[in-house]
């Protein structure tokens, strides 16, 4: 594949933010492809002196911004994942404080430097299994403030972790300020859904993607397309605000965008429409003192294409 620009790992910063000048400016559906390289610094680090208070690396440094010419508020870029490039290892961790279990694990750092080869993904000794290369964090800024590159993810994207996101995928996220300003970093080289560690097998990685204009989207959140489905997003606390919002958007496309009989979009969703929790990172912003205590859910709301 030819790659027509390339945004190096150095450009990563934390946060998703509009004060930030762009390091490129894309012209939409020319086809034009980025590589976004990014960084694994931080588990690096992790791994040698298993410190999150020694930290230098930021967690989830993003790669960007990259002004897309004619993005305005309310319209979506349609990101379109063409490949993802692994290294020749990534990182298992358990943090103190971090993940489902964090009851169960140690109170520090425990690392594993995993490698990555012909075979797969060596995860332990004993289990091998195929690389599934996944965007964890991509998202545009807001207009005020910073968005998280750890938590909550937001209606304009963020730490998403989904495996979705994934080449073959097209990520729609929605605008709020001129140009959009995308940003990518998180990549994993694979991800169980949920990632019940809060840590997958994270790497360094390039991805490699070209972007789309979708003007007055009107999205309040952001949605996959796959081969087979269209995947909408669910943000909210409890968890089922998180569903009502993605059903009420599965059930808008279906009867405001298709044209669809409301008691026929309510029947084919409950037959066919299934819903996930999606990654971890909550939808509202975490206790200060418990900077990884999710609150709130992200959820998935699958739509076959085939119903269309």
């Amino acid at each position: 594949m030819t790659i027509d620009h390339v945004l190096g790992a150095e450009l990563g910063r934390p946060g998703f933010r509009a004060d930030v000048a762009p390091v490129l400016r894309l012209r939409p559906g020319t086809g034009a492809t980025v590589a976004f390289h990014t960084d694994d610094a931080v588990y690096r680090e992790l791994h040698e002196h298993g410190d999150l208070a020694k930290l230098a690396a930021p967690i989830n440094p993003v790669t960007g911004p990259v002004y897309i010419e004619g993005a305005e508020p309310g319209d979506a870029l349609a990101v379109h994942v063409h490949d993802i490039l692994l290294p020749e290892y990534g990182w298992s961790q358990s943090l103190p404080g971090a993940g489902a279990l964090a009851h169960r694990m140690p109170d520090s750092v425990m690392s594993r430097r995993i490698p990555i080869d012909a075979e797969g993904v060596h995860v332990t000794d004993r289990h091998v299994v195929p690389p599934r290369p996944m965007i964890g964090c991509i998202g545009t800024a807001p207009a005020a403030g910073v968005g998280s590159t750890i938590m909550p993810t937001t209606a304009l994207g963020g730490n998403m972790d989904l495996t979705d996101v994934a080449p073959g995928a097209t990520v729609y996220l929605p605008v709020e300020v001129e140009g959009g300003l995308l940003s990518i970093g998180d990549i994993h080289a694979v991800m169980a859904r949920g990632e019940s560690s809060f840590v997958a097998i994270e790497a360094a990685g390039v991805a490699i993607v070209s972007i789309d204009l979708v003007k007055d989207a009107g999205y309040r959140a952001p949605r996959v397309e796959t081969a087979d489905e269209w995947i909408f997003v669910g943000l909210g606390d409890p968890v089922q605000e998180s569903i009502r919002r993605g059903y009420e958007d599965v059930f808008d496309t279906l009867v405001d965008v298709h044209g669809w009989d409301p008691m026929d979009a309510y029947a084919v969703m409950s037959a066919v429409v299934h819903s996930e929790l999606g990654g971890p990172t909550g939808s509202e912003a975490p206790d200060p003192l418990h900077p990884f205590r999710a609150v709130g859910a992200v959820t998935l709301h699958r739509l076959p294409k085939s119903v269309l």
